[in-house]
């Protein structure tokens, strides 16, 4: 099991993103959460198997039809094993 830490830069917040990715970390059955950052990117974490965790990552990288992703920052480490189910957070 491993974590990723994620931040994507674009025009990523009032379109759906947030809500486009915990739909997909979901079906992935990953844990962990996303949320919107006051400087405009979408911050996620996300626990599970490495191969799940590179889908999102992909996923990410394309968001949904009505964002634009500049670029996907992402950092790798071990699950901590504390994350629950796949959420929002604010």
């Amino acid at each position: 099991m491993e974590r990723l830490h994620a931040v994507v830069r674009g025009d990523v917040q009032g379109v759906g993103f947030r809500y486009f990715v915990q739909r997909e970390a979901r079906q992935l059955g990953l844990h962990g959460w996303v949320r919107n950052n006051d400087d405009g990117t979408v911050e996620l974490v996300a626990e599970g198997p490495r191969e799940a965790l590179e889908e999102l990552k992909r996923l990410a990288q394309e968001g949904p039809r009505s964002a634009r992703v500049d670029r996907v920052d992402a950092q790798w480490s071990n699950a901590t094993g504390k994350l629950q189910a796949f959420d929002l957070a604010w």
